[in-house]
């Protein structure tokens, strides 16, 4: 079974703030051009988690490095 990264994780690891997290990650949800991944995985009422390693992971941990 491969490991899945919750936000509630991610944001504890990256000190982050969970309801600004998941809004900007609606946010970006909606740029399918700029963040395809997300854009994809993104699923209306379900929790945000990913893959250990996957592209969607990445692509959540580039937007929150940009601040």
């Amino acid at each position: 079974m491969s490991d899945i990264i919750t936000l509630k994780q991610l944001c504890v690891e990256l000190k982050l703030d969970r309801r600004e997290a998941r809004e900007r990650l609606r946010t970006a949800a909606r740029d399918p051009k700029k963040h395809s991944e997300l854009a994809k995985l993104h699923k209306p009422r379900a929790p945000w988690s990913w893959v250990k390693g996957s592209a969607g992971e990445k692509e959540a941990r580039g937007l929150f490095a940009t601040k």
